[in-house]
């Protein structure tokens, strides 16, 4: 069993320590757990950057934890697989017809790119393992903006149609990169497998993931940006080009705040969750696989293995690692499972091969390394995404915490 020995105790809080004195980030979370518990934690800054009356970062303060969302949707999807409600085969035109004429374009960077259609049928299979051929635009692969599609304002009477609309353009079908099941793209995967989880069960996905993964667990998470969780949360801080900090204002469009106006539920960004419940998610999964879980688990021991193996084929290795490049918090060559990204080596000082992860935008990462026995949640609220700082910051947490572990 993995325990932080006295000494990295020290040095975590040491590090802790220096980064809240040094102000370089704003308020932050960083908590890890073994199987069985939480061996650290800690909160730090304030709700609104340098401004004590706002109240402290707790463990329990909400964070927008953005494309984390993605690995909650997943589970949805492979529950309803688990229960024979939906299959990894079945087509996704079989739910939205929008998808039975797609085509693929050439060039994604261009607007006025040539395009021919689909010749591959899109199948559940290819929306949990990003080999959908749906892609981001390239300004939100860039992190400079989110994409049309999400900023939309939302269709009440029918927001499938709104969203597949926003997503076609002037285009006279779904655009995808490649032809599905041939290569990695990181887009609207998870957003589509969402919709179908709703049209399946004829729930929305709040409440399917309310009734089916957060209650289970215990765990205080949403859709909605509730005045409740609005009033807890920490704010987004931008970073200004000079390196200041200030209170985010309409730098960056975001995705719709107002409750009232949510009626698509954005499965790739969504969701509002304190870093400590998701890290609870992360340690019960841990728990499935270890076999150490004595409850029923959200999902089966074979589901949960499948997480951590690699799914993607050969050619989407070299995309997913073109993707990650730029990202000094992801060394060397990485898969891509049913869910989420899979380490195929050892990161030196850090998780081992096999270890499954990912991140959110506004500045929140995690990781689930079975061979350690460990998970790992840490974050902030920043824009712009991938801010230098922060990567910085998680990196020598990942890295201390390795040094500080023992093995009982």
């Amino acid at each position: 069993m993995a325990q932080l020995s006295p000494d990295g105790i020290k040095a975590l809080d040491q590090v802790v320590a220096r980064a809240t004195r040094e102000r370089k980030i704003p308020g932050f979370v960083f908590c890890a757990s073994n199987v069985d518990e939480e061996i650290y934690l800690s909160s730090n800054g304030y709700k609104v950057v340098s401004d004590p009356s706002s109240g402290p970062v707790t463990p329990d303060t909400p964070f927008w934890i953005c494309s984390q969302t993605k690995l909650i949707v997943h589970i949805a999807a492979l529950q309803l697989i688990e229960q024979g409600r939906l299959s990894q085969e079945t087509a996704v035109a079989d739910f939205f017809p929008e998808f039975s004429n797609a085509v693929v374009i050439d060039d994604i960077t261009s607007p006025a790119s040539s395009y021919k259609p689909a010749r591959t049928i899109m199948r559940v299979e290819h929306l949990l393992n990003f080999t959908s051929g749906l892609y981001y635009p390239v300004q939100a692969v860039k992190n400079v903006s989110l994409p049309p599609a999400y900023l939309t304002p939302h269709s009440k009477s029918d927001p499938h149609a709104e969203f597949f609309r926003v997503m076609k353009g002037n285009l006279p079908g779904i655009p995808l990169k490649f032809e599905p099941g041939t290569n990695f793209a990181y887009g609207f995967s998870s957003d589509i497998l969402g919709f179908i989880v709703e049209n399946v069960t004829g729930m929305s996905l709040e409440e399917y993931c309310q009734t089916n993964i957060f209650s289970p667990l215990k765990i205080k998470a949403s859709f909605y940006l509730t005045p409740g969780i609005a009033k807890d949360s920490i704010t987004i801080s931008y970073r200004n080009s000079d390196g200041t900090l200030e209170p985010m204002t309409d730098q960056v469009k975001l995705i719709e705040r107002n409750p009232n106006e949510v009626s698509v539920f954005i499965g790739g960004i969504g969701i509002y969750t304190s870093l400590r419940d998701y890290l609870s998610l992360l340690r019960h999964l841990l728990q499935i696989h270890s076999g150490r879980l004595t409850i029923q688990g959200i999902l089966s021991p074979q589901t949960v293995h499948e997480l951590f193996v690699p799914a993607l084929p050969p050619e989407g290795l070299g995309s997913l690692q073109q993707f990650t490049d730029g990202y000094k918090d992801h060394p060397g060559n990485n898969q891509w499972s049913t869910a989420l990204a899979v380490t195929t080596s050892d990161w030196p000082g850090r998780r081992k091969k096999g270890s499954a992860f990912w991140s959110g935008w506004a500045g929140t990462f995690y990781f689930m390394d079975p061979t350690t026995g460990i998970a790992f949640v840490f974050g902030t609220q920043i824009l712009p995404s991938r801010d230098p700082e922060v990567t910085k910051l998680y990196t020598e947490l990942e890295e201390t915490l390795y040094a500080g572990l023992k093995h009982e």
